[in-house]
């Protein structure tokens, strides 16, 4: 469906593929009036009420139904989607608007990831393959069709292995099976997962991966890229949920390894970027240490999600999110000065059940250095066990003199909060 011309398309200078309430709120601080078009699913936009955020957002002008999420046919778009006269700016603005916005940016003339390389970070079996070729370490792997091949992977080794989907986010469908697993409980529990939310109507994913285990400190590593080039890298270290989701639930920005692993790490994002022959824009991938080398686990090509974007900012005075943009404008970013503290993210947690109440948020947010306490439940929600990034109830920021203090804010900070829960009957 192509824009009303009265809804004053052509004044359009960002386009959004896909929609994140997130990354408009911190746009509306930094774009001009009615700048920005989001551009997504019909589903999606009616199930988030997307059209609704059309005035409380301020920089946001218009909401566009498209097909936004069929990878295999986005060239479809170039014909359905007119180039704004004054576009300045196509920014994927989560995983499934990814191939969208390096098709529309190509067919426009601007800077993007390229409609070959994006799909490369869409497809974890085809970063597999790629990674391969390029020698980067990664794990053992293996296309799997059903929980016979699940089956047959798994004795290949210590019994254990990871599944998943090739083409989800947010640790949706991930699973770690132990070695005492069994493989077609845990199969129907990766093909039936669902965002509902995000993909409305669909569940698993196209097709699933199976990996050996790596067991290791896990880093992500986060770099701006203009033609090609990377011009900021920053590493950070993870804090990961053990048990079979291994949901991710603390972060510290600068990266806590060492000076020899941050060389390989970062050798192993310039390698990928060439492998996969990327031009422009954010790439956050993610890594498992074993014996001092960094395994590539897995590369998105946006920014990064769980509030990295900020402890970036806060850990350097630096914004991740202004470089992106400025890339895509085909500009220089500003140059990034060396971190100057640390900043840290850790995410609440409770046990399933009814909230009853709620304590501690006012103790937590006085702890020294703690710049944000977010509790996303209040009594009579109901607290899910945490199977992916969308389960978590909260979470808890601080910054400190180095990471290590602010890692120990945080935590005092999480250890201030209860969220008290009850199993109705």
């Amino acid at each position: 469906m192509a824009p009303a011309a009265d809804q004053g398309f052509d004044n359009i200078q960002y386009l959004l593929v896909g929609y994140s309430a997130d990354l408009l709120a911190d746009l509306d601080g930094l774009l001009p009036e009615r700048s920005v078009a989001v551009i997504e699913t019909p589903e999606v936009i009616e199930a988030r009420g997307v059209r609704e955020q059309i005035g409380p957002v301020r920089c946001l002008a218009d909401v566009i139904a498209a097909p936004t999420q069929d990878e295999s046919n986005a060239a479809r778009l170039v014909s359905e989607i007119p180039r704004p006269a004054r576009i300045r700016a196509v920014v994927p603005a989560g995983d499934y608007g990814v191939v969208a916005a390096a098709v529309l940016a190509a067919a426009w003339g601007l800077p993007g990831a390229g409609p070959d390389a994006a799909p490369v970070f869409r497809d974890k079996a085809l970063l597999r393959r790629t990674a391969s070729a390029a020698g980067i370490a990664q794990p053992e792997w293996r296309v799997v069709t059903g929980p016979e091949e699940v089956a047959e992977f798994r004795a290949g080794g210590d019994g254990s292995c990871v599944l998943k989907p090739t083409n989800r986010q947010a640790s949706v469908g991930v699973q770690i099976l132990p070695p005492d697993a069994d493989t077609a409980t845990a199969w129907a529990l990766t093909a039936g997962a669902e965002e509902q939310m995000f993909r409305p109507g669909e569940s698993g994913g196209s097709r699933y991966l199976a990996e050996r285990l790596l067991r290791g400190p896990e880093v992500s590593a986060e770099v701006l890229v203009r033609d090609g080039e990377i011009t900021f890298f920053n590493s950070t270290t993870k804090d990961v949920l053990p048990g079979r989701h291994p949901v991710e639930m603390g972060h510290v920005v600068p990266g806590q390894e060492s000076d020899e692993v941050a060389a390989r790490l970062a050798a192993g994002m310039r390698a990928l970027v060439e492998a996969a022959k990327f031009s422009t824009g954010v790439l956050h991938g993610e890594w498992i240490v074993v014996d001092g080398v960094p395994h590539l686990v897995e590369c998105a090509a946006r920014l990064p999600g769980d509030y990295i974007v900020e402890l970036v900012e806060m850990a350097y005075d630096w914004s991740l999110l202004r470089g992106f943009l400025a890339v895509l404008e085909g500009r220089h970013a500003e140059p990034a000065p060396p971190a100057v503290r640390g900043a840290a993210i850790r995410y609440l947690s409770a046990e399933p059940g009814e909230v009853r109440e709620v304590r501690g948020a006012e103790r937590a947010g006085a702890v020294d250095g703690v710049r944000e306490v977010l509790v996303r439940v209040r009594g009579g929600d109901t607290v899910e066990p945490i199977t992916s990034s969308w389960k978590r109830p909260g979470h808890v920021i601080a910054t400190g003199a180095d990471g290590p203090a602010a890692v120990r804010a945080a935590e005092r900070a999480r250890a201030a909060l209860t969220i008290e829960t009850h199993r109705p009957g």
